[in-house]
């Protein structure tokens, strides 16, 4: 059984935007302009008529062309852990879509997620690097530099069409969506033509539409309890309780299908708007449903249904993207090193 609380507008437009149908193709005079100005603002900024600014260390910037989750927050933390794991020290910065705040602020770990967003708080829980939010990125990444002086990159959540912010490796991540039927907003789900220069593509979901770098992803075997317990998702399966799955995100539907193929039945399942805060969302009551969601819901979650068990997703690109993440970086190293200016990309 499944619940929906998405509109039905939305709906509606990604079923659209999927295909070329004839609403897409009536939208389609309105995507022409919005790809008029994406040019123009890039022309801008590339002119140095818009002013760009550049942080003192290389910047990652992670981010897509299509509406929606595409995978970028799970990328940038295996950015994070991998860069970590090099012996570096990376930080986070992110506007913090979907926070109540608007000034520029440190993403703690008690930091209340309406304030930071919950994708910035599961980065930080994730990974244990730095991360600061703002409306403009270069404030965050001189905030973070300055509580971090250690910091030696950047990584850039959801930055792709932020220009304003010089960076040094640009990273587009796509889903089993691809392209979708290849029109720009409102006609289709791009929010810039596609394709455009990029340094490195990586998909995200198991079918890719055209070539990029592969990645695994598969739900992890037990979920964690909000007091950081875990319980084994074999279990559930057979403790009778009836499962309720819930998801707040681009793409409930993928969460749910997880669920389903690792033998999970689910008896219940309810789509909420992406980032929903789940303030006005009300539990069913109507059975004794042992609660399941997602990380980034979970944060948000656990204040009102501390029994709610997030299933952590297990992200990992192929060793082959890592290489020449690693081979990018050192060049752009070396780039600074050389050149007190350097040589960021469009």
């Amino acid at each position: 059984m499944t619940g929906l609380m998405q509109p039905a507008w939305q709906r509606v437009l990604m079923d659209h935007w999927q295909r070329r149908s004839l609403l897409a193709c009536a939208l389609w005079p309105l995507s022409l302009l919005a790809s008029a100005m994406v040019r123009l603002r890039r022309f801008l900024y590339r002119t140095g008529m818009l002013a760009r600014h550049r942080a003192p260390v290389p910047v990652i910037v992670v981010g897509n062309v299509i509406t929606g989750g595409a995978g970028k927050t799970p990328t940038v933390m295996a950015l994070a852990r991998h860069l970590q794991a090099q012996g570096m020290h990376p930080g986070v910065i992110s506007r913090g879509y979907g926070r109540r705040t608007h000034d520029c602020r440190e993403v703690r770990t008690d930091s209340p997620v309406q304030e930071t967003g919950d994708e910035p708080a599961l980065i930080r829980r994730r990974t244990g690097a730095p991360v600061f939010v703002a409306r403009r990125r270069i404030d965050a990444a001189r905030a973070l530099l300055r509580a971090y002086p250690q910091t030696d990159v950047l990584i850039s959540d959801d930055g792709l069409q932020h220009l304003a912010l010089a960076r040094d490796i640009e990273i587009c991540v796509f889903d089993d969506r691809g392209v979708g039927n290849g029109f720009v907003l409102p006609a289709g789900p791009l929010r810039e033509p596609w394709p455009r220069p990029v340094d490195l593509v990586l998909h995200t979901g198991s079918r890719p539409a055209f070539a990029g770098y592969t990645s695994q992803r598969a739900l992890a075997m037990q979920a964690v309890r909000s007091d950081a317990g875990r319980v084994d998702l074999a279990s559930l399966a057979m403790d009778g309780h009836p499962l309720l799955a819930v998801a707040g995100t681009a793409r409930p539907q993928a969460f749910f299908d997880m669920l389903q193929s690792l033998g999970l039945p689910l008896a219940l399942t309810i789509a909420c708007p992406d980032h929903d805060d789940f303030s006005r969302w009300q539990r069913p009551r109507d059975r004794d449903y042992t609660l399941l969601c997602t990380e980034k819901d979970a944060l948000k979650l656990w204040d009102r249904h501390p029994d709610a068990l997030a299933v952590p997703l297990e992200f990992a690109p192929e060793p082959a993207f890592f290489d020449t993440l690693d081979r990018l970086l050192a060049r752009a190293v070396d780039a600074r090193l050389s050149s007190p200016h350097g040589h960021p990309t469009a």
